[in-house]
């Protein structure tokens, strides 16, 4: 290298260090430079199509191409990239494309595993939506096939990256409401959840997450999200899991139960409690995360949180005890929330920019391979729990690094 080419490469470097991002990205055998990542985005359904308009948005990406089994979907998704976007059918066909520098699985669940595995074998960076794999086997697969390899993984926890719950985790960590005791977490829907199907046959193709060969049902899809909150707060994992559920209100042949209730105990002492329910109710109170300490306590909702500390409003005396409220009267006591103001984007799309950046500079996405496997290990416990009647207990095979 002669000097003025050093100069040069030393002075862009030197640049590079100061903004925080790197001239090069590293995809697998290929190097980016001066131009946009393509992704191939791999399942053009509800969620894939619906995280193709963020990627239009952010600067650096470019959605390249889409791929679905379902020609339905496949046109929407390549409609999403006014037109732009290479079609396939078959995502291997997607991934032989060395164009494709990175892909988002948003496929059912249960395909999740061989898809991320096949990405990573491909040399592709992945972002694979939660719950990261189905089946224990199918996260141990999934796990050494990615730690061996110098791809860029992040699953789909979005809320992860959203810097309102970065903060309000930071928040808790530092004592601000003091001892967490329990979490209270809900996610009710209205409806049953159901798509329109044209055709029988295609009746599973559609409406996967009714049925169990394909689907965790509500926990994977909803409570996976919470659980994963729960988890990256305590920085642990349950230490046993109970729950139950079943198919009370929908009797439509779906195998997937329209209502789950867990509880989950860790081994600092702090309970967590998970519900979702489907329903026609329109006021059934729909995503809540309460988080409740000895000093006050936070709820959280998708976009807004309030810091609640408890404060006697009078002295509650013997006498005014009865015998059914017991010593803490409702009376004696009044709640007031303080907003937590935070400014903050979409979560879905905080979560594409953060992986964005994770390729550009290699570096750890905040939800990473482990903790996207720590919380689909939970989700399995989950189902385990409801499916069998029985309390699961965390195996230490499980504690992924």
């Amino acid at each position: 290298m002669n000097r003025r080419n050093f100069l040069i490469k030393g002075t862009a470097a030197s640049a590079a260090l100061v903004t925080g991002t790197s001239m090069f990205a590293n995809v697998g055998c290929t190097l980016i430079k001066d131009r946009k990542i393509n992704i191939g985005v791999i399942g053009t359904g509800s969620r894939g199509s619906g995280l193709i308009p963020f990627l239009n948005e952010i600067e650096g990406v470019n959605v390249y191409a889409c791929c679905d089994v379902l020609p339905s979907h496949l046109k929407k998704g390549i409609a999403r990239t006014e037109g732009k976007a290479k079609g396939f059918t078959d995502y291997k066909d997607l991934l032989n494309d060395t164009a494709v520098d990175a892909v988002i699985i948003s496929t059912p669940f249960s395909t999740h595993s061989q898809i991320a595995m096949d990405a990573v074998d491909a040399k592709k960076h992945v972002y694979c939506e939660k719950t990261l794999a189905k089946s224990y086997q199918g996260i141990y697969d999934l796990v050494g096939k990615v730690k061996k390899s110098k791809t860029i993984f992040q699953t789909g926890h979005q809320y992860h990256s959203s810097r309102l719950y970065t903060h309000i985790v930071k928040l808790i960590q530092e004592g601000k409401i003091g001892k967490i005791n329990s979490f209270d977490c809900q996610w009710y829907r209205k409806g049953d959840w159901r798509r329109t199907v044209p055709k029988p046959s295609l009746e599973k193709a559609i409406n996967w997450r009714m049925y169990r060969e394909y689907s965790g049902g509500l926990v994977a899809e909803l409570c996976s999200h919470q659980i994963d909150f729960v988890n990256w707060v305590l920085d642990s994992q349950p230490k046993q899991v109970m729950g139950f559920g079943g198919i009370d209100y929908w009797k439509d042949g779906r195998e997937t139960f329209d209502n789950v209730h867990l509880m989950f105990n860790y081994a600092n002492g702090a309970k967590a409690k998970f519900s979702s329910i489907t329903t026609p109710n329109t006021n059934s109170g729909g995503y809540q995360i309460k988080v409740l300490g000895d000093k006050g306590s936070i709820v959280i909702g998708t976009d807004k949180a309030w810091l609640l500390s408890g404060k006697k409003t009078k002295k509650v005396e013997k006498e005014d005890v009865d015998g059914v409220s017991g010593a803490t009267p409702q009376a004696g006591y009044s709640y007031k929330g303080e907003p937590i103001e935070v400014g903050h984007k979409n979560p879905s799309k905080q979560a594409l920019l953060d992986f964005r950046d994770s390729i550009l500079n290699n570096t750890q996405p905040k939800s990473d391979l482990y903790t996207g496997a720590k919380t689909a290990v939970c989700v399995q416990m989950a189902l385990d729990a409801m499916y069998d009647n029985k309390i699961v207990n965390w195996d230490n095979k499980n504690t992924f690094s």
